[in-house]
């Protein structure tokens, strides 16, 4: 794995702060470079002000993949999706995160951090990282994705 396939964007608001920190000790101990673009207290903000600068970050191609969480997931995972060349996937389970890399190729992994426990994480974290987009048949399913 090069250097820059070992950078990592993560983002959150204040109900995925907790989560946020514990995952960022796991990636440091798989070796991952991490930028982390906030929040950094568990007091209330808006998510968008986070994520967006994470998606144009993968935009701008500073790093390969992100991983995002609030409350739900869902509203990290909208803002993420607003992007061009940004696809993020909710998932809330180890088999949905690495179906979304392989059939996907998912480079935003989206979590609900109200609704799994920290151990949960790590193992759909984990399936995340270890999965590989599969091209193929669903190459073609990806390129249609793009609206620009």
């Amino acid at each position: 794995m090069n250097n820059f396939s070992k950078n990592i964007g993560i983002a959150s608001d204040h109900a995925g702060f907790s989560l946020k920190e514990k995952l960022k000790e796991l990636l440091a101990s798989k070796g991952f470079t991490v930028k982390d673009f906030g929040t950094h207290s568990s007091e209330s903000v808006d998510y968008p002000d986070f994520v967006h600068p994470l998606a144009l970050a993968l935009e701008n191609k500073e790093f390969p993949l992100g991983i995002v969480m609030c409350g739900s997931g869902n509203g990290v995972n909208i803002t993420a999706n607003k992007h061009q060349h940004v696809r993020s996937a909710l998932c809330w389970t180890a088999e949905l995160a690495s179906l979304a890399r392989q059939h996907n190729d998912a480079n935003v992994l989206a979590l609900p951090a109200r609704f799994i426990s920290a151990e949960l994480a790590h193992e759909i974290v984990n399936a995340f990282l270890d999965a590989s987009f599969e091209g193929g048949r669903h190459q073609g399913r990806v390129d249609k994705i793009a609206c620009a």
